[in-house]
């Protein structure tokens, strides 16, 4: 992606016998927990060895699977077709599978489908962090590499987390860009995607904490709405807002699928040129907006590069070059080389503003 100049810079179990169990019994059923514990034991030894081989190559082969938020979002689609094509790149196979919804658990069956499949790895971007630890925790005792993207599953339910931009970035550049085109005055929304999702509430956590800066004293977050990343609910809940709130200067969307649909509305009402739209899109989503004048500009990253990493991230943990600690490298093909930071993160790179200066020379 071409750098804008105005980048921005996430048990054993314990075996009890019942009393009117015999003692023969007992020891039949110790023996057979003591084996399958220690082969729990070694299983978790490869799946985590105490020191990576930076020089071990990659191996061939690789099954890698991409389990997005859903599987008929255009954004995703893009990120997932970009580390398909990596896994191609380094002799591996890469699919997409996943859900024609967000909902909170409607990825876990695809997970342990995929366990049971014995993929080397599962890259992951999570509806919600708490439904599918379970699973992925399954599967990272079987020794499936996890690695999510886009929205974060919780540090100990995986082995990395591949940061699309530094959260910080995102969050304080969404209302930095909103507050100058409204001269950072007026009543704003945010427009989100479901409650749990993890990046979205990150970045709305710091939005708040910018606005809480006495530069946008005269700014205020009015409200939250959810469109759970599906465009006629979120072109509804567009509608809504702004008829619940007639005062209201600007709608912050951090989701593609939001901000896209805002957009829609918007367009074809008489809101158009009165409110500001700004958020999370993708080129060829919102070129004709930026066009037609419904929007000034908003913000993203190269979604192909994000899946790109992504794959070369799980090609390198399933290889033995990196096993996710702090401080770990490893050279992801054509993007160079990554430092794995806190917590399992790695970062893409800072976020890109998109206008009608710029926008053309993009195409996904």
């Amino acid at each position: 992606m071409r750098p804008h100049p105005r980048p921005r810079a996430l048990a054993v179990t314990a075996a009890a016998c019942a009393l009117t169990v015999t003692v023969a019994g007992c020891s039949g059923t110790a023996k057979s927990h003591a084996q399958d514990d220690a082969k729990d034991a070694a299983r978790n030894a490869e799946a985590s060895p105490a020191e990576a081989s930076p020089d071990a190559p990659l191996k061939k082969g690789l099954k890698l699977a991409f389990v997005p938020k859903q599987i008929n979002n255009p954004y995703m689609t893009v990120v997932d077709k970009g580390g398909i094509e990596a896994a191609e790149e380094f002799g591996g196979r890469g699919k997409e599978v996943g859900p024609s919804d967000a909902k909170a658990s409607s990825q876990v069956s695809y997970i342990n489908t995929l366990t049971r499949q014995r993929q080397d790895a599962i890259l992951l971007a999570a509806n919600d962090p708490d439904a599918v630890c379970g699973p992925l925790k399954a599967a990272m005792q079987q020794d499936v590499k996890i690695v999510t993207y886009d929205s974060d599953a919780g540090e100990d339910c995986r082995h990395l987390f591949i940061n699309q931009a530094g959260s910080e970035d995102i969050g304080r550049g969404l209302v930095k860009d909103m507050a100058e085109q409204l001269n950072y005055k007026g009543d704003i929304a945010i427009l989100s995607a479901t409650r749990n999702a993890t990046n979205q509430n990150t970045w709305i956590e710091i939005m708040k904490d910018e606005l809480s800066k006495p530069k946008y004293k005269d700014m205020k977050l009015v409200t939250t709405a959810y469109g759970d990343d599906v465009d006629q609910k979120s072109f509804q809940e567009t509608q809504g807002l702004l008829k619940t709130y007639p005062d209201l200067k600007g709608i912050i969307s951090p989701t593609t699928v939001g901000l896209a649909a805002a957009a829609r509305y918007v367009s074809g009402s008489g809101y158009k040129g009165k409110v500001t739209l700004g958020g999370l899109g993708t080129p060829d989503q919102m070129r004709k907006y930026i066009k037609n004048g419904t929007l000034e500009q908003f913000s993203l990253w190269d979604a192909s590069k994000l899946g790109y990493l992504g794959a070369y991230a799980a090609a390198a943990l399933s290889s033995g070059q990196i096993t996710g600690k702090e401080g770990e490298k490893f050279t992801a093909g054509k993007l160079g080389q990554y430092t794995i930071g806190k917590d399992g993160e790695v970062v893409l790179g800072p976020p890109t503003v998109f206008d009608s200066g710029n926008i053309d020379d993009f195409d996904f």
